[in-house]
């Protein structure tokens, strides 16, 4: 079954209200940074196996690369997500899985 363009929007605007980048205290949610679409595109893929356990949520996240201070350094979206977002986006896929 092929997951609907629709359904990876609507994926990707919970994801990117619900998720944000902790830098210095400052929260960067998803759909600011632009970043919501293609995690959405990643964890579609997962919710399509029926495969969303943290870990593997985590190697999505960990797959898609932030460049910081005009790509001078990159480091992967893992490393900039704090735990609660984690969870808020557990369960929202969870919440979405039963969607499909």
């Amino acid at each position: 079954m092929a997951i609907s363009t629709e359904f990876i929007e609507n994926l990707a605007a919970d994801i990117g209200s619900k998720v944000y980048i902790d830098i210095a205290k400052w929260h960067l949610y998803l759909n600011d940074a632009h970043l919501h679409m293609p995690l959405a595109e990643k964890l579609a893929a997962l919710l399509e196996d029926g495969d969303i356990s943290e870990s593997n949520v985590k190697a999505a996240m960990a797959s898609l690369k932030v460049s910081l201070g005009g790509g001078q350094t990159t480091l992967p979206l893992s490393d900039l997500v704090p735990s609660q977002c984690y969870r808020d986006l557990m369960d929202a896929l969870e919440e979405h899985q039963q969607d499909l």
